[in-house]
């Protein structure tokens, strides 16, 4: 069972810890409990009830008619599937209580549903990847186990790759030949998946290379074979690598080609080089796509 701070209610449900505590006082909703020492702590029921409750909060229900519901007329109101159309919280949430429970079958079938509902590029720009956002946060703080990163993960992987596989072939006579890599100490590979899917589903040459890959494997291949572009992203915090270096000997190897860097380190680089680019944005992004 995971233990969770009002710190970490406040960030996953999107309410104020504030406002949580008036709630519990005033309209009795929530029961907190204690540990040695009085500290407050929630448990795994607890975070998928509030993730309900903030739900149907954010839909317009006022607080008091909330409170005056029992638990299970919340739990079918917040599943109601007639508030599911372009709503991309209630697919988070349930993504999220599946996680943190291991719900396979659960968690598959909903992702089925959100794909089908919203289209797989807005469900993973809306939806999975805010999901990862809170799961890995929870596991910076210790308050998840790094298994449930893995389990949601996995899942989202397989349907990233079937997504891929159904896609057409390349354009053979298109123009550009994009290289796609994560550099070395970056496992991170969905954000590398959805690129490939972008890019294929516009008919762009990929050449997939994946995660921790140096840039010496990257030389090499260009060095052989012809690429028009290169695209990598980083978002762990590589505490032990100079990314400033490896970036700047990356565009001095490769003077000829246009590099393109994304994710959330993007902000922290302190070179510029000429034939470089970040993309900083969703927006950004599918610029470089459909460049």
């Amino acid at each position: 069972m995971n233990h969770f701070s009002i710190r970490d209610i406040e960030n996953l449900s999107g309410i104020k810890a504030h406002t949580l505590r008036v709630w519990e006082q005033r309209f009795n909703l929530l029961s907190p409990k204690r540990k040695a020492g009085n500290h407050r702590f929630y448990d795994n029921d607890d975070l998928k009830y509030i993730l309900r409750i903030a739900y149907l909060y954010n839909q317009g229900y006022k607080i008091s008619r909330i409170a005056c519901l029992s638990e299970k007329e919340i739990h079918d109101l917040a599943v109601d599937v007639k508030h599911v159309r372009d709503n991309h919280e209630i697919f988070i949430n349930w993504l999220m209580e599946a996680s943190i429970d291991f719900e396979q079958e659960r968690f598959e079938t909903i992702l089925r549903t959100a794909e089908s509902t919203l289209g797989y590029e807005e469900l993973v720009l809306k939806v999975i990847f805010p999901l990862l956002n809170k799961i890995g946060m929870l596991w910076l703080t210790g308050r998840v186990i790094p298994a449930h990163e893995h389990f949601a993960s996995s899942f989202i992987k397989n349907q990233m790759v079937v997504a891929i596989d159904k896609l057409e072939l390349p354009d053979p006579g298109s123009a550009r030949k994009v290289l796609l890599f994560a550099p070395r100490n970056e496992f991170h590979e969905l954000p590398l998946l959805f690129m490939w899917y972008l890019l294929k589903k516009n008919r762009i040459s990929v050449v997939y290379l994946g995660i921790n890959t140096d840039n010496e494997t990257v030389v090499r291949y260009c060095s052989r074979q012809p690429v028009t572009e290169l695209y990598f992203y980083i978002i762990t915090n590589l505490v032990n690598c100079n990314m400033d270096k490896r970036v700047q000997e990356l565009a001095e190897s490769l003077p000829d080609k246009e590099i393109f860097f994304g994710g959330s380190q993007v902000c922290k680089l302190n070179v510029s080089p000429p034939n470089l680019t970040l993309l900083k944005t969703s927006q950004e992004l599918l610029s470089f796509v459909n460049r």
